[in-house]
């Protein structure tokens, strides 16, 4: 499984802006989970800090992921993701230890 490419991103949202921010994704979920190489995408919001989003994917190669990463609409969400966000992205890369399912 090293292929496989996974990470959890927070995003932590501009107060004013986590509604917005929260349907934008929302709208990008389930074209995303349908993108070849995608295993899985999950879009989280904190109960605690409702302006701190969590993203889980998990694709099937860091090749599969550059391929979503630059279709037009994320490219235009990553130039103006600043507008959205409080800080830029913390990004932990994670390893699968087991099957997806």
């Amino acid at each position: 499984m090293p292929d496989r490419y996974g990470f959890i991103l927070h995003a932590h949202t501009r107060p004013e802006k986590a509604a917005e921010f929260e349907a934008l994704f929302r709208a990008y979920v389930e074209p995303s989970r349908a993108e070849e190489g995608c295993i899985a995408y999950h879009m989280l919001r904190d109960h605690q800090d409702p302006t701190l989003f969590i993203f889980y994917e998990v694709w099937q190669s860091p090749e599969h992921l550059a391929i979503h990463s630059a279709l037009p609409h994320m490219r235009r969400f990553h130039e103006q993701r600043m507008d959205y966000l409080r800080r830029d992205f913390d990004i932990r890369r994670i390893e699968m230890l087991g099957p997806a399912k």
